[in-house]
């Protein structure tokens, strides 16, 4: 039985159509909805061609924090998922959200962690004199940019890279490994236990795998 992979969009949704993309020959998973916080977000429209069951729920109709993950909580529930997926999920979630689906929450971050956790990753990376730069699918703790690392890929910074330039080939990085992720736990060789996570019952340490592509 296939399990049910739930993924939380905020825009176009280039990782999600790389995991829909995936799903179509995994004996393993399914994405069984998507929602976005934002009305108009094209992942949106992804999902509906791929005839996936669509949620918008946006943030702006809810007093705080709390309400609007309480709401996301119910929609994810309803569509039973196992694997929650944030890719590109522009929202900070609240430590109950977070602990409510601990060890079956992941999300992909623009750099090699734990370096860069935040915003602007690649202006950064490029402003430090890097000589390479990436991206990590990990899990998600409280404490942001901070959860387990599940995988990583990294690219060489070149001398005449712009934020732009260096921001493609991360995101293409992105797109081949966290299809990756979202197969290992759902074949149930990924987990997250005491804070660490394991692939085959071996512990990845603080880095995670790295992807050779």
């Amino acid at each position: 039985m296939k399990l049910s992979v739930v993924v939380l969009i905020s825009g176009s949704g280039s990782n999600l159509q790389a995991i829909i993309d995936a799903a179509a020959n995994s004996g393993s998973y399914e994405v069984s909805g998507v929602i976005s916080n934002r009305e108009g977000a094209f992942g949106l429209e992804r999902a509906q061609r791929a005839n996936i069951a669509t949620a918008l729920i946006e943030h702006q109709q809810f007093p705080d924090r709390e309400t609007f993950d309480k709401e996301l909580g119910r929609q994810i529930d309803a569509w039973g998922a196992d694997l929650v997926v944030l890719a590109g999920f522009m929202r900070i979630l609240t430590d109950q959200f977070v602990n409510r689906y601990a060890g079956r929450l992941i999300n992909i971050h623009p750099s090699l962690l734990p370096k860069f956790k935040g915003l602007d990753t690649h202006a950064r990376a490029i402003a430090a004199g890097e000589a390479e730069h990436g991206c990590t699918v990990h899990f998600v703790s409280a404490e942001l940019d901070a959860g387990a690392p599940i995988i990583q890929a990294a690219t060489p910074i070149h001398s005449d890279d712009k934020v732009e330039t260096l921001q493609q080939r991360v995101h293409q990085l992105e797109h081949c490994i966290y299809p990756i992720a979202v197969e290992w736990f759902c074949s149930g060789r990924l987990q997250e236990r005491d804070g660490l996570a394991y692939l085959d019952a071996e512990p990845l340490g603080a880095s995670g795998q790295r992807y050779e592509g």
